[in-house]
């Protein structure tokens, strides 16, 4: 007999082997219907297995249905293999190599002899929704690799056949088959294709075999897949939501920045746009006041010894922009850790004097590949809020409760209050004791926790030097940035002689904190666009109020009356021009700007201000000391 015991802790028994569908159609024809795969074992060790897999000993099982996180993954895998099938239906000639799943979707890369066209794409998602009607069965076997390799030379498939050649020679391998489809895969897959019901091509962008470009150039092409029309409608949606908060298209709409191709990768920032990091960097620069942190400023270029010292030149070099000099190796700096020790390191420091605090908007650069850059998101050169405490052991504690409070204030002040918290715990190689890694990662928890926030665990995801929180932000369209972290480093301060001096009168070297609030200032300035769609707060806005007149007769008014708004500390934008006031109007409405201050004859004789507020809200006429307060009042609120 063999015993299988379910989720709900009840067990069925089988007088001999029985597959998953078994198992599914003897608890009701409903789960037998709906079952895409199972999961068979306990804890770490579970795994997930075809509804064909014949369990032979006793186990714990779980039906996974549409309805499991995993259930949606598998969904999407077989939708990359059905993409795969439509495309050598339809271009018998062309190579498949690889599809994996992705956050929210999948891709197949394609060796074809000439691009696909959006009417292609169009045509294979036609292909993919006749293959799912027909509702072939997925099946698995199992070949040794050298035989898998002659199949799929025998195909004509040589990137496959290239894959598994890469597989050690005693192993075997899966290969999965639908119609006259074969592919390979670990699986698992749904068992038949009727399963997959709702999907959309996206579209098709260029990626180079094994990620190498100096070899051949493939043809990516991107699907989505969900568990129902709903989900996929909704996700859509936010897809076209998403492409009108296009930080990209938004910088230049609003005139914000560019990125040209004279300088990949960096950003050039016009008045507008250097106006919002000012706001943003002299807002981080009185958190830095408030909270104890010295401003340092370390160099752009160091000596690549110091490098070497770090661990950086072996294990990052190929990440580093370097230059020489003199018969010296340098390279333009990555991160800011090794400067600010250096800082540390000038003078005697003693117990007393910890905890030390620096922060640094420090510019850093990284050599990015080119195909990874998004406009000002991921860039080579960026600057980031950066600062490093130096403490002893029995301070970090304090320390991580107080940075923890802070970032929740920062994160909430720039309109953000959904933050997911991540611990990520000693992994397997590390350095450091046993009981200083238990004191790091007992005071990481505990800062989370006097906050009372939510946290989950990533064992094994530390640092070699040390354990870490990431603080993720989740924005209005549900997507997740990860800005901020806190990381304790045993190591560094170490490895560049940092020490204090004990209450004993002994040396020792201090823990260093490694944290951020924003991260690459450039990248949060792209989030922040996307987050209010443009419609910065009024505190972060460029303009914050625009001063137009109705006719030439109010022009002096109107330049007095903006003359007194910017002394009053407003950014304010004056529109004299000889045009229709609606034209005007509109035109700083599409430049989101939050305040409009008409001026007509009446408001001129009264010496007073019609307001309206982004959104056109009218919010009547008033002295202009009224406006200076409103005004002041949503800048000084951050609304």
């Amino acid at each position: 007999m063999i015993s299988i015991q379910l989720p709900d802790g009840s067990k069925r028994e089988f007088p001999g082997p029985v597959t998953v569908a078994d198992v599914a159609a003897s608890i009701g024809a409903g789960l037998a219907k709906a079952a895409l795969a199972g999961r068979v074992g306990q804890g770490e060790a579970a795994r997930l297995v075809d509804t064909s897999y014949r369990i032979e000993a006793d186990t714990q099982l779980a039906i996974v249905t549409e309805k499991d996180a995993d259930g949606l993954d598998i969904i999407r895998h077989s939708t990359a293999h059905l993409l795969a099938y439509a495309v050598k239906e339809l271009f018998p000639e062309a190579q498949v190599t690889i599809g994996p799943t992705i956050e929210d979707g999948f891709y197949y890369d394609f060796s074809y002899k000439r691009p696909f066209t959006p009417e292609d794409l169009a045509a294979i998602e036609k292909k993919m929704a006749e293959l799912a009607k027909k509702d072939e069965k997925v099946e698995r076997k199992v070949l040794p690799r050298d035989e898998a390799v002659s199949y799929f030379k025998g195909l004509g498939e040589h990137y496959k056949a290239e894959i598994i050649e890469s597989i050690p020679a005693d192993q075997d391998v899966s290969l999965y088959s639908e119609g006259g489809f074969t592919d390979l895969c670990r699986g698992p897959h749904v068992p038949s294709t009727g399963k997959l019901k709702h999907f959309k091509l996206m579209k098709v962008a260029g990626a180079y075999w094994r990620g190498d470009h100096r070899n051949e150039q493939l043809q990516r092409v991107y699907g989505t897949a969900w568990t129902s029309k709903e989900d996929l409608q909704q996700y859509l949606t936010r897809l076209e939501e998403a492409e009108k908060r296009d930080h990209r298209k938004l910088g230049r709409e609003l005139d914000l920045f560019h990125i040209d191709d004279h300088a990949p990768g960096v950003v050039f920032w016009h008045p507008k746009g250097w106006t919002v990091w000012q706001a943003v960097e002299q807002y981080m620069r009185q958190v830095y006041r408030d909270n104890g942190y010295q401003e340092v400023k370390g160099p752009q270029i160091i000596d690549k010894t110091l490098w070497e010292k770090t661990g950086h030149w072996d294990k990052y070099r190929e990440n580093m922009f370097t230059t020489e000099s003199e018969k010296r190796d340098y390279a333009l700096k990555p991160m800011n850790c090794p400067g600010h020790i250096l800082i540390y390191n000038q003078g005697i420091k003693s117990y007393r004097d910890l905890p030390i605090r620096y922060g640094e908007f420090g510019q850093c650069h990284r050599n990015e590949p080119t195909g990874g850059l998004h406009g000002i998101m991921r860039v080579r050169g960026f600057t980031q809020d950066d600062g490093h405490i130096f403490c002893t052991e029995d301070q970090i504690l304090d320390e991580c409760v107080a940075f923890t409070a802070l970032l929740q204030k920062v994160y909430k002040d720039f309109g953000f209050t959904d933050i997911i918290y991540k611990v990520a715990t000693r992994p397997e190689k590390r350095i450091g004791s046993d009981e200083s890694w238990d004191k790091a990662e007992q005071a990481l928890m505990a800062s989370l926790q006097a906050t009372n926030s939510e946290f989950q665990i990533a064992p094994g995801d530390g640092a070699f030097y040390g354990p870490k929180i990431e603080y993720t932000l989740k924005d209005a369209l549900g997507r997740h940035w990860q800005c901020g972290t806190i990381q304790v480093d045993f190591s560094m301060p170490e490895r560049l002689g940092a020490e204090y001096v004990t209450e004993a009168s002994d040396r020792k070297h201090p823990v260093m904190l490694h944290r951020a609030i924003l991260g690459s200032l450039e990248r949060f300035i792209g989030i922040l666009i996307e987050q209010h769609a443009g419609a910065l707060p009024v505190w972060l806005a460029p303009v914050q109020a625009v001063v137009l007149n109705i006719t030439d007769a109010q022009a002096d008014y109107a330049r007095d009356v903006a003359a007194a708004l910017a002394k009053a500390g407003i950014r304010t934008k004056l529109d004299t021009r000889n045009e229709k006031i609606t034209y005007k109007i509109r035109e700083h409405a599409l430049q989101k700007v939050p305040y409009f201050v008409v001026l007509g004859d009446k408001e001129r004789e009264a010496g007073t201000v019609a307001v309206r507020a982004r959104g056109n809200q009218d919010l009547g006429v008033m002295p202009l000391h009224a406006l200076v307060d409103v005004i002041g009042q949503a800048i000084a609120e951050r609304r």
